[in-house]
């Protein structure tokens, strides 16, 4: 396991390391030429351009989420277990694979869970892994300002979903060139999975969980059908929650200069993605937190994963760089470090 060690009077270092997104590019280069950018260049006039097409079919998915309810009580017990089984398996499609392994290399995966990992994307279906990590990394690189592509500032339920109803802003299509995406390029197995996206989606994320209840064990092909429709929505609003509830709610230990917070029911619903204070601090770390398993479910898995050879090179923030940010720009008595050391 990779441990970033920074002094705390190291203050350039720190600020670099810091600043790392936790890809392949140099980030604090990025930001600071993205930035000096956007200070030459005049913001052109934007007026929100609502794409209809978008709107009708999230309307349509809902209608059928609040229909497929109505299956739920004549579900059978193993129709119950296999949608939580694949509701967490679609989760870690975006946890454990788009965000933490792909959007900022947190760690390495052999092939096996690379493959495991690129199928649970796809069941969660929130767009291909090379598009989810360019958001993803813009989004670091552009938190709550114009070029953000779900900004916070913009509203709560505009950082919910409403970004996925509208034309992006020009500043959000600037910043997006500007990320770094060689290292997602050079990936067959994401460039495999964009380039058949549509079809992967479809198949691994309706005709599969459809079919494979009505082979194993008789289940309804209309309520194999509404479960899935009935994960996917859940799933949507799980992730959709850390780019909104988490940028609204909770407090901040490690950066209150920031808009993300730590955030601990939306940890508990998406798998320990909730730390978003910390997160954005140390973009980095694998573990997105330094409360350990404490709703981080992903981490434990991750650790699972590193135990049996799938996962390695995992990548941390040192105690003492996250005690020294918190003293400079945190909270620090709100830390694990420091409640620890009062016990």
């Amino acid at each position: 396991m990779e441990e970033i060690n920074i002094k705390p009077q190291d203050g350039l270092k720190e600020m670099e390391t810091e600043g790392d997104s936790g890809h392949a590019s140099d980030a604090s280069d990025e930001v600071l030429e993205y930035a000096k950018n956007v200070e030459s260049v005049e913001l052109e006039p934007y007026e929100t351009d609502i794409v209809w097409q978008n709107v009708a079919k999230f309307v349509i998915i809902h209608a059928l989420f609040f229909y497929g309810a109505t299956y739920l009580p004549s579900m059978s017990l193993n129709m119950w277990i296999f949608m939580l089984i694949s509701t967490q398996i679609s989760g870690l499609g975006i946890t454990m694979g788009a965000h933490r392994l792909w959007a900022h290399k947190t760690y390495k995966a052999k092939l096996p869970l690379r493959i495991f990992l690129t199928f649970a994307n796809s069941l969660a279906g929130q767009n291909s892994i090379y598009i989810w990590s360019r958001d993803h990394r813009t989004h670091h690189k552009c938190s709550e300002k114009m070029g953000d592509p779900h900004n916070a500032k913009r509203g709560f339920f505009f950082a919910h979903m409403g970004w996925l109803m509208v034309r992006k802003h020009p500043e959000v299509t600037r910043a997006g060139k500007t990320v770094n995406m060689t290292d997602l390029e050079n990936d067959k197995l994401v460039m495999l999975q964009h380039k058949y996206y549509i079809t992967s989606f479809l198949l691994c994320g309706f005709v599969i969980p459809t079919v494979l209840p009505y082979l194993l064990w008789g289940e309804c092909l209309y309520t194999a059908y509404f479960m899935a429709i009935f994960r996917y929505v859940i799933t949507l609003h799980v992730t959709w929650l850390v780019n909104s509830a988490a940028h609204f709610f909770g407090y901040k230990p490690y950066d209150k200069t920031i808009g993300p917070t730590e955030n601990m029911l939306v940890s508990l619903l998406a798998m320990g993605e909730g730390f978003h204070n910390y997160h954005h601090t140390f973009p980095y770390d694998y573990s997105t937190s330094e409360w350990g398993y404490t709703f981080n479910t992903t981490s434990r898995i991750i650790d699972a994963m590193a135990s049996i050879g799938q996962a390695y090179d995992l990548r941390t923030a040192s105690k003492a760089t996250i005690e020294a940010r918190s003293v400079r720009t945190g909270l620090p008595e709100l830390t694990a470090i420091y409640q620890k050391k009062a016990l």
